[in-house]
C-alpha cells in the first residue's frame, strides 16, 4: 500500500474514495477514526488515500484530473423551487 493523497477533509476522502472505487481502484481512507480527537491532534495531515502499489499510477492519474476540472458553466439553476437556499 502506498499513500496517494491527502484529502482536506473527511467529505473529500470519502468523495475520493468513491470516485477510485467506481473506476475499480480499491482505496483506503487512513485516519478517518482520529478526526474524533480534534482537539488534541494537529488538523493537517490526519486523513490519508492509500491504494495498492500496482494500482498507484492509475489513482495519481485520476485524483490529477479531478483536481484540475473546472466547474462546467450553465449546469446551476436558475432557481430552486420549494428548497430554501441560505
Amino acid at each position: 500500500m502506498q499513500k496517494i493523497y491527502e484529502p482536506e477533509s473527511l467529505m473529500e476522502g470519502e468523495l475520493l474514495q468513491a470516485m477510485l472505487a467506481s473506476e475499480g481502484i480499491t482505496a483506503h481512507l487512513a485516519g478517518r477514526d482520529l478526526l474524533g480527537a480534534m482537539g488534541e491532534l494537529p488538523g493537517l495531515g490526519l486523513l490519508a488515500l492509500t491504494v495498492d502499489d500496482d494500482q498507484v499510477r492509475q489513482a495519481r492519474e485520476l485524483i490529477t484530473a479531478y483536481n484540475a476540472a473546472s466547474p462546467v458553466s450553465g449546469d446551476e439553476p436558475d432557481s430552486f423551487p420549494d428548497v430554501l437556499v441560505c
